[in-house]
Parts: structure tokens; sequence; C-alpha cells
């Protein structure tokens, strides 16, 4: 990797990652009111939430080829572009269904960054250095959206729904001439013109790469731990346990901070600690601690501080396990960043929307679906990741392709 060219700064990859989350969240207090707003039911208005989820997992598997051939700066300026352009779509709209298409060109727009962010820090850093500011970003990706929806409902609070969608205008509008200054191009090696039936090969490509599998499906299977616990956690809190949801929110921000401190912890360890036995620490973390829920549910000693607690030391194993297993997942061919960086991030969202549809749909009068749910991904986690780390013979010919 040269050195010769300017490199973008921590600060800015982490503006440009984080702005896609942040809309998100951001907007969540304002979906109730939205339903008076727009005169619609409330099944439409979580369109806004499920297909902005739906943008920033599709729009994943396209940005990462098309900067590998353009380069990142290019496309990632075109994204904040888009995201700035749904956030005027989402204020001007006229009707409901205005409304959702601008959150989804908000979504494919945000979602730039997120995929961008990922490989530009690959493409300046080899793997310890890499993995260790990809903690950083994680680590900041998961407090700013822990407070975005309390600023959210506090615009709405004072001035209405629309002051969301003004300061998200506004974070977009920011980023982008941040992004002008200072997110210099990282990527100097460009590939042809590739075609639709060219990305599906090269993502064929990466998917019969072993190490890339058991590094990707690794994250997305604890990733899934953690969406699956967002889908059943506060059901569990107030319809079961018969708790107030802000007694959930403040159990939350445990977990929320154990996952934060898990990054912060990989950031500091990267380039000490290899990254494999991070992932291994991690795992051993995520499957031991995450067990204990399931087996206080059979004991019916399920409270709470049973639930939470167990679930924070997980946080912190997923912390370990999802910076150096990105970055593994990215780093198995050079020549592909962009889109190993892409379709890593499609499957981590597409498993983990997956979890939490299946475990949110099975809630009934049980915690069962949750727990068990739970381990059922942390187990995969550590099977796909002990099989992509086995030698396999046709990986060093598939690299050479």
């Amino acid at each position: 990797m040269t050195h010769a060219h300017p490199r973008p700064h921590l600060a800015i990859l982490i503006a440009v990652t984080a702005l896609g989350p942040i809309a998100l969240n951001l907007f969540i207090p304002s979906m109730p009111g939205m339903q008076r707003v727009f005169a619609t039911d409330y099944a439409t208005i979580q369109l806004t939430l499920s297909l902005y989820l739906a943008g920033l997992a599709v729009a994943q598997l396209v940005y990462g080829p098309v900067s590998d051939r353009f380069g990142r700066r290019p496309v990632l300026l075109w994204g904040i572009g888009l995201y700035i352009l749904g956030s005027v779509i989402c204020l001007v709209a006229p009707g409901i269904e205005a409304f959702v298409a601008g959150r989804v060109v908000q979504a494919v727009g945000g979602c730039a960054g997120m995929v961008l962010g990922r490989a530009m820090i690959r493409d300046i850093h080899d793997g310890p250095k890499a993995a260790s500011m990809l903690a950083y970003v994680v680590m900041a990706m998961v407090l700013a959206p822990m407070v975005a929806p309390t600023i959210g409902g506090a615009l709405e609070v004072w001035f209405g729904w629309w002051a969301s969608f003004l300061a998200m205008l506004g974070v977009g509008v920011a980023t982008f001439l941040a992004a002008l200054a200072f997110a210099h191009e990282t990527h100097h090696g460009r590939l042809p013109v590739l075609g639709g039936v060219d990305l599906l090969a090269g993502f064929a490509h990466l998917l019969r790469r072993r190490r890339f599998c058991g590094y990707a499906f690794m994250v997305a299977f604890t990733g899934a731990m953690f969406h699956g616990f967002l889908a059943g956690a506060p059901y569990v809190m107030v319809e079961i346990m018969g708790r107030s949801p802000v007694e959930y929110g403040l159990y939350f921000i445990v977990t929320a901070g154990a996952f934060a401190f898990g990054n912060f912890i990989a950031g500091r360890l990267a380039g000490r600690v290899d990254g494999d036995r991070m992932i291994r620490v991690g795992l051993a973390m995520c499957v031991g601690a995450g067990t204990l829920p399931m087996l206080f549910m059979f004991a019916d000693i399920l409270t709470p501080a049973t639930l939470f607690l167990p679930f924070a030391i997980v946080s912190v194993g997923q912390g370990l396990c999802m910076a150096n297993g990105v970055m593994g997942a990215i780093g198995v061919e050079p020549s592909r960043i962009g889109a190993a960086s892409g379709l890593a991030g499609f499957l981590q969202m597409f498993v983990g929307g997956a979890a939490a549809f299946v475990i949110g749909s099975l809630m009934g009068d049980s915690a069962a679906p949750l727990t068990i749910g739970v381990v059922i991904a942390a187990v995969l986690g550590v099977v796909v990741f002990i099989w992509g780390m086995r030698a396999d013979p046709s990986d060093a010919r598939l690299a050479a392709e």
C-alpha cells in the first residue's frame, strides 16, 4: 500500500459511516405522530422503517463493486448527495407515498458511507491497524444512535416531526462539505467496468472463498444475536415481566455501552493481539454468556438482571468479534475490497433482519424464542468460523482467478 497520497482522517470516516444509522434512529420517536400527519395506519408508517433497512441492505451490494471501478471518493459523494435529496423529499412530501420514497432514497444514499468507510480503512491500513480503526468507528456508531432517539424525541416535542428531517438535512450537507474537503481518494488501482452479470460473478467468487465465508458469516451470526435480542427483549420485559419501557431503556443502555466497550478493547489490542485470537475469545464470551438467559429461563429465575447482564457480556464479545471479522472478510482479496465490504455488510443485515423477524414473530407467553434463538445464533457463529479457518486448497486457486 502506498502512502504517497493524502489519506482521510478517522473523524471523516466516522462521520460518513454513521450518517445512515443516525437517520434511522433519529426518526423513530416521530413514527407514532406520523400516523396522524399523513392520516394513515401504523402498518404503513412501519414501511418507513422496514424499507429503510431494506435500502441499507441491498444498496451495500452495489456501492462496493462500483467503488472498486470508479474510486471511493466520487461514489461516496454521490451517495451523500442522494441522502440529502432523500431528506428534502421527506420534508416536502405531500403524502405518505412520497414520504416513504424519500426514506428509501435517504437509506440508499446513507448506505454509501457504511460500505465505503470500511473499504477506505482497508485501503490505507493493513490487518491490525485496520481492525483498530474499524473498532473505533463501530464504537462511535453505537454511541451516536444511542443518543439519536433522545434528540429526535426532543425535536418532535418542541417543533414537530419536520425538525428531525431538517436536522438530517443539515447533518447531510455538513458531512458532504466535510467529505468534499477531507475524504481523499484511497483506491488508486481501478478494476474494469462491471456489468450486472460480472457483479454477481464477483459475489459468487467471494462466496466460494472459505475464509471470506468464515469471517463474513461469523460476523452475520454474532450480529444476529444482537438483532434478535432487539426484537425479543422489549416484549419479554414489558409483556412477560410486566416492566416499563423506561426500565427496558435503562437496561439497554448497559448492553449498548458494553458493545461499545468491546469495540474499544478491540481497537486498543489491535496489533498486539492477533485478530483471530480476539475473535475466538469473543465467540467464547458469546456462547458462554449467551447460554445463561436460557438456563435462567428453564430454572424459572429469568429477571431483567439475569437477562440483560449476561447479554452485556455477550455484547463485549461481539465487540471483539465484529471489527476483526469484518477486516478479515474484506482483506481476503485486496483486489475486491469494495465488493467484499458490500457483500459482508449485506450478509450482516440480511441475517440479522431474518433473526429479528423470526424471533419477533415467535414471541408469545414465553421468553424461549429469544433465549434459545440467541444461543443458536452464537453456536452457528462458532461453527462457521471454525469451518472457515480450516485450510482449503481451492482458496489459493480462487485467489489467483
